[in-house]
Parts: C-alpha cells; structure tokens; sequence
C-alpha cells in the first residue's frame, strides 16, 4: 500500500519544496512532483537558483523519453497517463486535490503550508486518503524547527 506523508507548516513552500527534492537527490530516489503549471514553472526556476553549489536534474514530463529516462526529477501538471511517468518510486503532490493514480507510487508526499486555504484543502485530502483506508505520517515542521 501506499505510504501518505503530509509535511505541516512549511513556512514556505516552495522552499521547502526545493529542500525536499535536493535531499531526495542525494538519497538517489526518483520523484514525480505534481501541481499546477504556474507552480511547476515556479518550482522549476526556484530549482535552478537554488544554490550555487546544488544543480537538481529535473525535467517536465513533456521532454524527450530519453531525457526522462535519465532525469531523477519530472515535473508534470498531471499524471494521469501512469503509463508515461518514467518511475512510480515518489509522488510530491503540490496540488490542492488527490493526484489521480496516487496509489501506483510507493510513498506520496503532501506538503501544506501555514496559508489558510492551503491547510483547508490539506484537511479535504487527508480525509480522502483516510476514507480510502491509508494510514498517514504526519511530519510537523513547526514542531521540528522548534525543537532545532
């Protein structure tokens, strides 16, 4: 089954968002990150200004299969067609509904920011994973930073 992890209070999430995927990197796992085009594009130029030091290969899912097959990171503004994505290991989910085909990735990462509209559309997906029979870890990044 698929492991659901929702970060809370990320401070910002792009960011975060960033932070996430550069550790994934380095661990050498492949994620999928969803959201909204405007998100991804935000996302993409916030990857690439990261640091100096730090170069992320990522890709949109558009690009070239022989560029996917090679890419760690593919940002796509939708996975529906699972059959394309070039790895199911994680799913970052920057939308604000339950990506369709969730459940073909092995851990989905929600990230949920101090915003209220983003913490009420956390709540509606929290709520749909749970009717669905997942078990959720929760991450509290406040709690985390606190205690830092």
């Amino acid at each position: 089954m698929t492991e659901i992890t929702f970060h809370f209070n990320a401070q910002d999430k792009m960011e975060y968002a960033c932070r996430f995927l550069r550790k994934a990197y380095h661990l050498q796992a492949n994620v999928m990150v969803t959201g909204t085009a405007s998100n991804l594009e935000n996302l993409d130029l916030a990857l690439w200004t990261l640091s100096a030091q730090d170069f992320i290969p990522h890709c949109m899912l558009e690009s070239p299969s022989y560029v996917l097959e090679r890419t760690p990171i593919v940002l796509a503004d939708q996975v529906s067609d699972l059959h394309a994505l070039p790895h199911h290991q994680i799913l970052l989910n920057l939308e604000d509904v339950v990506p369709v085909g969730f459940e073909k990735f092995e851990r989905v990462i929600e990230l949920v920011s101090l915003e209220k509209m983003d913490r009420e559309f956390a709540r509606a997906r929290w709520k749909t994973y749970q009717d669905r029979g997942y078990a959720i870890i929760k991450h509290d990044l406040k709690a985390k930073t606190a205690s830092a």
